[in-house]
């Protein structure tokens, strides 16, 4: 693999928390974390040079096999919209049951009672469809499956299969309390509270720990990211990342099929 070519502006020891996208990211598409990747942070967080964190679109209870591998000090989960600093809940943003409501009857109104959508909660996972052997193995292996027509929770994130660019705007027009993004090569959008992303859980993060965005390296790959590797002093984008997420990093490195993260980290803290 190509030696990445760091700016000698950008190396340094003051990085103190590194900050993980999970899916295309730091899980390959297995969804396992490369034992090269995982035994270099496993050296970092012993020597305490850096603690580890996670930085995700999916729930909690959705990365719960990773973060039992990782045991991470900080997580971002939901997109941002559920932040916490070791066992603490620092900050949370789901939705008022009445809004949720009204984003399922959108969602219905706008593609009929069969449309696809789950919704996640901190500790559950809800769908109107069945668990792939392949989402089993990627840790989804706790759904609840209903039809969402007395879906009375408080979800952090819900999501939905959409057939076009029309279908999000329309959905958008009709949700001004929420943002709409679409996931990269997928139908799919996660619908979360207006102003929620990664970067607002980082900056809620960083006060709790005290510490800066600029002290944070953020890696990742999707639209969602893009945000967070703005924001942080280092951003890292994935050799399989969208065009977007490239332009927004610092530095590129090899796919989430590689060791690249470690050899990165390596480079940086002399390992």
């Amino acid at each position: 693999m190509k030696k990445v070519q760091i700016p000698e502006s950008l190396k340094g020891s003051g990085y103190r928390l590194l900050l993980f996208d999970l899916d295309d990211t730091l899980l390959r598409r297995d969804k396992t974390i490369s034992p090269g990747n995982l035994e270099v942070l496993r050296r970092i967080e012993l020597s305490g040079a850096a603690a580890v964190g996670v930085s995700t679109s999916r729930s909690e209870k959705n990365a719960e096999p990773f973060i039992r591998a990782l045991r991470p000090d900080a997580l971002i989960t939901s997109a941002g919209a559920h932040v916490r600093a070791g066992e603490r809940v620092i900050f949370s943003a789901p939705f008022t049951p009445e809004q949720t409501q009204r984003i399922i009857g959108a969602v219905f109104g706008l593609l009929g009672p069969g449309a696809l959508m789950d919704a996640d909660t901190p500790t559950a996972h809800y769908r109107n469809y069945p668990v792939t052997e392949h989402e089993f193995a990627a840790g989804f292996e706790e759904c609840v499956e209903t039809d969402f027509s007395r879906f009375s929770g408080e979800p952090l994130m819900v999501c939905a299969k959409l057939r076009s660019a029309g279908d999000a705007r329309a959905l958008t027009k009709a949700l001004p309390f929420a943002d709409i993004i679409k996931f990269v090569n997928s139908d799919w959008h996660k619908i979360t509270k207006k102003g929620v992303t990664k970067a607002l859980g980082i900056e809620k993060l960083c006060r709790a720990l005290g510490i800066s965005p600029g002290e944070i390296i953020a890696f990742g790959d999707d639209l969602a990211d893009v945000e967070m590797l703005e924001l942080s002093g280092l951003g890292v984008a994935m050799g399989n990342a969208v065009p977007e997420v490239k332009a927004a990093a610092d530095v590129v490195i090899g796919t989430n099929e590689t060791d690249a993260i470690g050899e990165l980290l390596k480079d940086l803290f002399n390992l």
